[in-house]
């Protein structure tokens, strides 16, 4: 098994917190997939105002989340690293779903698979579980695009 750390993490994305989404990587085969864990804990900033009387992990962030997954598949799979010259964007979401809600304590499975990467657009298909019970899919696509000088 391929397993990356929270510092191997740190490697691969530019996220920091409170904007890293990913705790763990438990497995990947580059160029194909990547499995990667989120441990939602009730300290997150977000829960404070979604929603104080039940907190839900927003679905945008479930989003993000599985879109942080495919980024450290593409650099890992590139043999990249981020760099000061260059970003990789979200530039397309089709087909999301939401089939139940995420709440503190648990722990958000998070699994995408390469579909293509054509003309430097790496397209994915990913869906994220909790308990082994479906809690979101969605197809995601990113690109590198060069910072301007």
């Amino acid at each position: 098994m391929n397993s990356m750390d929270i510092h191997q993490i740190f490697q691969h994305l530019p996220h920091r917190y409170p904007f890293l989404l990913i705790d763990r990587v438990l497995d990947y085969t580059l160029g194909e997939s990547l499995t990667a864990i989120k441990n939602v804990t009730i300290n997150e900033p977000f829960f404070q105002g979604h929603f104080p009387h039940r907190p839900v992990m927003p679905g945008v962030l479930i989003i993000e989340a599985m879109a942080q997954a495919t980024g450290v598949l593409a650099f890992k799979t590139s043999q990249a690293q981020p760099d000061a010259d260059s970003l990789y964007y979200l530039v397309g979401i089709d087909n999301a779903r939401f089939k139940q809600p995420v709440e503190p304590g648990d722990q958000l499975l998070i699994e995408v698979q390469l579909l293509k990467n054509a003309r430097g657009v790496w397209k994915y298909s990913a869906k994220s579980t909790v308990d082994n019970k479906l809690v979101s899919t969605a197809d995601l696509m990113c690109m590198k695009r060069d910072l301007p000088t």
